[in-house]
């Protein structure tokens, strides 16, 4: 993981991403969000705060969800 930035630098983040990487986003609630470097950053709906810092963070492999059960029978 990098050190925080200040948000004020997101402009730049083009410069900072790194392939198998992303930005942990931080609001002033401690909200999280996690994006590839998207100029400029659209808040999610529910942030009533604006971002003020960020960092490049490896980016979470994928997981398999389990498998839906078969359908039951209703007879």
């Amino acid at each position: 993981m990098s050190d925080w930035m200040d948000f004020k630098r997101w402009a730049e983040c083009e410069r900072f991403a790194r392939p198998g990487y992303v930005f942990e986003v931080v609001n002033g609630e401690d909200q999280r969000l996690f994006t590839n470097c998207v100029e400029p950053l659209v808040k999610p709906w529910d942030w009533t705060s604006n971002p003020v810092r960020f960092r490049l963070v490896p980016e979470q492999q994928p997981r398999h969800s389990k498998p839906l059960p078969k359908p039951q029978r209703l007879y």
